[in-house]
């Protein structure tokens, strides 16, 4: 026995070693036709000596812009900007259960419903939210409403994919319970599968707050509200103590919300 195995064992490692290899090869290519696709003209133009003087000032941030009382300061915006994160977060918790029930192929003995349902959230997921920020801020005006819309729209595409994961994953035999009494669709629905969904939508919805609060850091930039619009134009104007001071703001602001949310996630388990 061992003999004939032998040699299909040698022929299974041949041909993961030329799968490996294959694969290697493949991605060594595309990073060398990227890295050729590069424009490097930008390099004749670099000043160590800007660079130095980027580097101190971002060693030196400016604390007198931590607060100063005038609503732009650091603290203010960042309130601003983890205001956003968690209306827009909100919002797309609230709608993004509705989608998820239409999305799931278990609730639904048609195949066509579900796949609609998916197909929406894909193409609400496929767009970034400074895309969004910059329809609504045409739409609604510039602010930190067009930013929370911004984060709702798109965070409702990524929670309803996982919402759906969660509901077409989750044990059936409680749903099963229900309908053997005489259960409808409802009471299954609020007495068996919510029971079991809610702690883990609970968890990932925390999980996307912290990922929204980075997110609308940036949105200031096309007019969203937030600290990003500060932080472009510190950029813009080399004022590198104060690029220093917003980034320590935003690093600071995120480590203290994943650790909040750490620690809610560890009680909702």
């Amino acid at each position: 026995m061992s003999e004939t195995t032998a040699p299909a064992r040698r022929g299974l490692f041949a041909s993961e070693r030329a799968r490996t290899i294959a694969i290697s090869v493949v991605v060594v290519a595309v990073v060398t036709w990227s890295a050729i696709g590069l424009d490097y003209s930008g390099l004749a133009t670099f000043n160590p000596s800007l660079a130095l003087e980027a580097l101190r000032g971002l060693l030196s941030p400016d604390w007198g812009y931590v607060y100063d009382g005038s609503g732009e300061d650091l603290i203010s915006l960042l309130l601003l900007t983890i205001g956003i994160a968690f209306l827009g977060t909100a919002i797309a918790t609230v709608l993004a259960i509705p989608f998820a029930l239409v999305s799931s192929r278990t609730l639904w003995h048609n195949p066509v419903v579900p796949r609609v349902g998916k197909f929406v959230c894909n193409v609400l997921r496929a767009f970034p939210e400074l895309v969004y920020a910059i329809i609504f801020v045409r739409v609604v005006g510039p602010g930190p409403f067009a930013g929370a819309l911004a984060i709702g729209v798109h965070q409702i595409g990524m929670l309803g994919k996982l919402f759906t994961e969660q509901i077409e994953a989750m044990d059936e035999a409680p749903v099963e319970a229900v309908r053997a009494v005489g259960g409808n669709f409802w009471q299954s629905l609020f007495y068996a599968r919510l029971p079991q969904l809610m702690p883990i939508f609970s968890s990932l919805s925390l999980n996307h707050f912290e990922i929204a609060v980075r997110s609308a850091s940036t949105l200031g930039l096309v007019g969203a509200g937030g600290i990003g619009a500060p932080l472009i134009f510190a950029i813009q104007a080399r004022n590198w103590a104060t690029v220093s001071i917003i980034l320590i703001g935003v690093v600071v602001a995120v480590f203290a919300i994943d650790l909040l949310g750490g620690a809610i996630r560890k009680r909702l388990r």
